[in-house]
């Protein structure tokens, strides 16, 4: 099983950027972090690295109602976002499959919930 469901766009990154966070808004996301892995990496370890940014995404209702399923759920929260560029020029979007990262946990109810949050990230993935 994958852990990641991606698409890309042939965009400028920061025009990708503006997208992704529009469409997660309108599938009931924020972002709760983000996180330029490029800037991160030029100010610690003084390399050069492409653009990369981690994107930490929220639902809040589903956030809650699997805190209220299993208490220890918030190892495994936000729901990361990455957005980078390709050597190609283009930019990739990919989003944690959240069923694949909860597939150790044996609980049902968390199951479904997992189900109907990879729905919505799909539909972010699959509108870009």
């Amino acid at each position: 099983m994958d852990y990641y469901f991606s698409a890309t766009m042939d965009v400028p990154f920061d025009d990708a950027i503006d997208k992704v966070m529009d469409e997660l808004k309108k599938e009931g996301f924020g972002v709760l972090t983000d996180i330029d892995v490029k800037a991160t990496l030029k100010k610690k370890l003084d390399v050069d690295y492409y653009k990369y940014r981690i994107l930490g995404a929220c639902n809040p209702p589903f956030a809650y109602k699997a805190l209220q399923t299993e208490n220890k759920i918030g190892t495994m929260m936000p729901c990361n976002v990455v957005v980078q560029e390709t050597e190609d020029g283009e930019v990739e979007v990919s989003a944690v499959d959240p069923l694949a990262s909860m597939q150790a946990i044996q609980n049902a109810e968390l199951r479904d919930i997992a189900n109907q949050v990879q729905a919505k990230l799909k539909k972010v993935i699959d509108s870009l």
